[in-house]
C-alpha cells in the first residue's frame, strides 16, 4: 500500500524524550509526535509590541514500515492568520536520518539554514527520499512585527512525497 498521510509524522527535536515545544531548538528526534500548528506560544504584549523571532526544529519521519518517501517535500499552506506574523520554512542542515544542529534557545537562528515563506507545493522546500523509519529536519521561523496583534496562532505544516506503490 502507498505512502498514506498518517504515515508522515511531525517529531519534536531536543533530545529523545523531550516533549516540550518550546525545548525543539534542535538536537536529537523526540519521541513526541506534534501537531505543527501547536509549536509556538501564544504572542503576548511584550512580544507584539516590539517584536520578536523565534524558531524551532522538527523532524517528518517516514513512518512506513517498508516504502521510501521520494521526492519529499514540505511547505506551509496555510501561514499565520494574524497579519502581523508569518511563518518560513527551511530544510536542516543535518543528512536524511542525521541529528540536527542545537542552536541557544528559541531566538538563535540556526546556521547555514535558508527560510522562505512556501504557501504552495511548488514554493516548497526539497527533503529528498526518506527511507523507512527515517527522518528529515525541518525548521521554522515565526516573525512577529512591531504592533502586531496579540494572539495565540499558528499555521498548517505539511509534508508529501511520491511513493513506488
Amino acid at each position: 500500500m502507498a505512502i498514506q498521510p498518517a504515515d508522515i509524522v511531525y517529531r519534536l527535536s531536543g533530545g529523545t524524550s523531550n516533549g516540550t515545544a518550546a525545548a525543539s531548538v534542535g538536537g536529537a528526534k523526540s519521541t513526541t509526535v506534534v501537531a505543527p500548528g501547536a509549536l509556538f506560544d501564544t504572542i503576548d504584549g511584550t512580544e507584539s509590541s516590539v517584536g520578536d523571532i523565534e524558531y524551532r526544529c522538527v523532524y517528518v519521519h517516514n513512518a512506513h514500515p517498508t516504502l521510501t518517501m521520494q521526492n519529499a517535500m514540505a511547505w506551509i499552506p496555510t501561514n499565520t492568520p494574524n497579519t502581523g506574523t508569518d511563518m518560513a520554512i527551511g530544510v536542516g542542515s543535518s543528512a536524511i536520518n542525521g541529528t540536527e544542529q542545537s542552536v541557544a534557545n528559541e531566538g538563535t537562528a540556526p546556521a547555514g539554514v535558508t527560510f522562505a515563506v512556501a504557501g504552495t507545493l511548488g514554493a516548497g522546500v526539497a527533503l529528498g527520499n526518506i527511507p523507512p523509519g527515517q527522518h528529515r529536519a525541518v525548521w521554522l521561523r515565526r516573525t512577529v512585527t512591531a504592533a502586531a496583534p496579540a494572539s495565540n496562532d499558528g499555521c498548517t505544516l505539511r509534508a508529501t512525497c511520491d511513493t513506488a506503490a
